[in-house]
């Protein structure tokens, strides 16, 4: 019988103390394939209850909070890095998602692990930044011709920029979305609200509202799931730390209808209620559904993908409802000319090589 015990555990950590050995790895393999083992160990540690844990499973727990150390570690030595080539221009250097979170020392960074560090520039600065990082060592990958102008056309972002000694790898974003996107958030707007990280000059992240904002776009837009567990954690522990400001809610629903964000505003807290009993309050819910309405058949898809994709807990129609949501963030990233015309450039590219070959 399929079992989701790494989101039950995630809302409720507590009820690890009754789990049996046998739960214990099915636990450990349902968190380490989403990438959320550390942060579970975290979750057990703030409870008092990591030391309750049987020494099998516990040393699996210990083994992922060094890893995220190290990790960390080595990702703040990558943001001095690039901070002082983006410096070298006279910009700020804004951090977005997982780098944010850790410079900022927020919850969210708590056991994160990430592949990459993202970054959002002013896009009349973008070739600027992107010639001064490639003279310090960054060089730019997918060099196939039609990925190069996708990206540099079409895209938020250039494509992944690679480090060629440290082989570390930096998205340079000028916008949150692409350009082609339904959706028109003002890069400008977050820009000039960013916010200073205390001790570090020439260092920012989004402002907290922002950051909500855009982790629940990059979320309910994207085409791709095999984060989407963890990342909803990010939103609830964003929510449960920005929510101790008196004009929170105040400011996240303003800022959401003047960037257009509501509808991924609206995912973002139906979905964290549901998955995590995040405490938001019930005006803020109403207001927010008022100005958005979710389908139940939306609602079916959403929460199929956003569990945990362990074998040993992917729902039936998971895989179905992966597919339509993939096929849904690509109509609103793209108009249906280009969306034609990209799927067949992607389709056709594969034969055109083997042909070659």
């Amino acid at each position: 019988m399929k079992q989701d015990l790494l989101q039950h555990t995630l809302k409720d950590v507590s009820s690890t103390t009754q789990l049996s050995l046998r739960d214990w790895d099915l636990l450990i393999r349902q968190a380490r394939s989403a990438d959320l083992l550390a942060r579970l160990a975290v979750l057990l540690q703030k409870a008092e209850l990591l030391d309750t844990v049987p020494p099998q499973p516990k040393a699996h727990l210990e083994s992922a909070l060094v890893l995220a150390a190290a990790q960390n570690y080595a990702v703040l030595r990558e943001v001095e890095h690039v901070q002082l080539t983006v410096n070298s221009l006279g910009l700020d250097l804004v951090l977005l998602k997982g780098g944010a979170y850790l410079v900022a020392d927020l919850p969210a960074a708590q056991g994160r692990l990430f592949s990459d560090l993202d970054i959002l520039v002013p896009q009349a600065r973008l070739n600027e930044v992107e010639a001064t990082l490639m003279l310090n060592g960054w060089a730019t990958t997918h060099h196939d011709p039609y990925d190069q102008r996708y990206y540099r056309r079409w895209m938020h972002e250039l494509p992944p920029m690679l480090h060629i000694r440290r082989m570390t790898v930096l998205d340079v974003h000028h916008a949150i979305v692409p350009a082609t996107a339904n959706l028109k958030p003002s890069s400008a707007a977050l820009l000039a609200a960013a916010q200073p990280v205390p001790g570090h000059s020439g260092l920012r992240v989004l402002a907290p509202s922002d950051m909500v904002l855009h982790s629940a776009t990059h979320l309910f837009y994207n085409e791709e799931f095999s984060h989407g567990l963890r990342d909803m954690s990010d939103l609830d522990l964003l929510l449960r730390h920005f929510m101790q400001a008196d004009d929170f809610w105040i400011t996240l629903l303003a800022r959401a209808r003047e960037l257009g964000l509501i509808r991924p505003l609206h995912y973002c807290l139906r979905y964290c209620t549901q998955l995590f009993a995040t405490p938001i309050p019930q005006a803020v819910l109403t207001e927010v559904q008022g100005l958005s309405k979710a389908s139940a058949f939306m609602d079916k898809l959403w929460l199929k993908v956003l569990g945990s994709l362990h074998p040993t807990a992917r729902d039936q129609g998971a895989a179905i409802a992966a597919q339509l949501l993939y096929l849904r963030a690509h109509w609103h990233r793209m108009p249906p000319w280009l969306l034609v015309y990209h799927l067949c450039a992607k389709s056709l590219r594969p034969r055109a090589k083997a042909e070659a070959n």
